[in-house]
């Protein structure tokens, strides 16, 4: 039975990039750095607060994302924070540009969105 999630894993098209935003603009923690050599290819784990990992791959010649429109597979990827509007403050000065903060109808809950350097969307929802 399922009872929650250990990671996701990304694939980014510059990996130096997006490790950069990911461990030092979010401040996710670094577990591992591998290099593939077979595969030419490096593995980044990282973890969240909450044990939750993300996992970040590099591999040459991988195809772009279709993301906009919204198109099928991953809509986004979306991060729990106490605070909506602080966490907008946060991002803001660190160079993260976000959406304006909207309100869940269904939950009440405030939350906005953003993007990682290949265009990902993510999101940050106060937690409830």
């Amino acid at each position: 039975m399922l009872s929650g999630m250990h990671h996701v894993a990304l694939i980014c098209s510059d990996y130096a990039r997006s490790k950069a935003f990911y461990s030092e603009t979010l401040g996710l923690r670094i577990l591992a750095e591998n290099y593939r050599e077979a595969r030419d290819s490096w593995k980044l784990d990282l973890q969240l607060p909450d044990g939750t990992q993300l996992e970040l791959f590099s591999f040459p010649g991988a195809p772009e994302r279709p993301s906009q429109p919204e198109a099928q597979g991953l809509r986004h990827l979306s991060f729990v924070v106490d605070d909506v509007a602080a966490t907008v403050v946060w991002l803001n000065s660190r160079g993260v540009a976000t959406e304006p903060v909207r309100i869940d109808p269904y939950t009440g809950a405030a939350f906005t969105f953003f993007q990682d350097p290949d265009g990902l969307p993510l999101e940050i929802y106060q937690r409830q």
